[in-house]
């Protein structure tokens, strides 16, 4: 991730609220890609709300894609669980088609033994100067990436690891609940634009929103990749650090928002 040093506190971003006027934009929606944590759940929950939402945009013929963070493991469940095409996991390390139990490997890793190996070296070296950090109880379900916890990380301690990472050749990003080691170029954006091409070749990057909520979230509020993307309300707490801002931002936060953007997408046949 790319943390713009010229973008600070004193900047005012000028977001613009999704509304009513904003039905005619979203009319040639066919595909929403979602960020889960902070974008889909409410409080680290699912809500029945969201779950009936994502019912609604299936049966309305949107197709709907997770993107996140999150492991390998979590990502096999969930898409096979939640009525979804499919999930993104490990900030775009690969993808759970729907239903399936083999993903698809985005990052190609020769040897994965090894590769989590060095992951681990890369982390201990980051623990040798922050002795605070911990590693996330999720990575024995990870393949592509490491995670830590974010809590008590402040913004100058996650320049100094981005570019730690970046000194030992790796990349970095982090959300609202952890903080990813991962290889470099790994992005959420890329990784969608290959399961785009690969298994929705009839979508273009006009018919998809893109929805997020944080840093690792910000590869899909860039609009040379997607030109239509939508933060929920929570995104303004990281405004200031985000090079790449999403086109709106919902008056609802969390899941609360995501459903605020579908019922506006829902509404384009009305």
């Amino acid at each position: 991730m790319y943390i713009n040093p010229h973008v600070g506190a004193g900047h005012s971003p000028n977001l613009q609220r999704i509304s009513q006027n904003t039905v005619a934009e979203l009319s040639h929606v066919r595909l929403i890609a979602t960020d889960m944590d902070g974008t889909l759940t409410q409080q680290g929950r699912f809500s029945a709300a969201l779950l009936q939402t994502l019912e609604d945009l299936k049966a309305g013929g949107l197709t709907v894609l997770i993107v996140t963070g999150r492991s390998a493991g979590w990502m096999s469940g969930i898409s096979s669980l939640m009525p979804v095409a499919g999930a993104i996991g490990e900030n775009g390390g690969l993808f759970y088609p729907a239903e399936s139990e083999h993903p698809l490997l985005l990052t190609p890793i020769a040897d994965v033994t090894e590769h989590r190996q060095n992951l681990a070296l890369v982390f201990q070296e980051l623990k040798l100067k922050f002795p605070q950090i911990e590693e996330s109880g999720d990575n024995r379900f990870r393949v592509t990436d490491w995670t830590f916890d974010v809590a008590g990380l402040t913004l100058e301690e996650l320049k100094i690891i981005a570019n730690l990472c970046q000194d030992m050749g790796w990349g970095f990003t982090y959300s609202n609940v952890q903080c990813h080691i991962k290889p470099q170029g790994q992005e959420k954006a890329i990784a969608l634009l290959q399961v785009l091409q690969k298994y929705f070749p009839d979508y273009s990057p006009t018919q998809v929103v893109t929805v997020g909520d944080s840093p690792n979230d910000e590869s899909l509020f860039n609009q040379r990749y997607f030109p239509l993307s939508v933060g929920v309300a929570n995104v303004l707490k990281y405004a200031d650090q985000l090079q790449h801002q999403p086109s709106y931002v919902t008056t609802a936060a969390e899941g609360e928002g995501f459903c605020e953007l579908s019922s506006y997408i829902l509404r384009k046949g009305n």
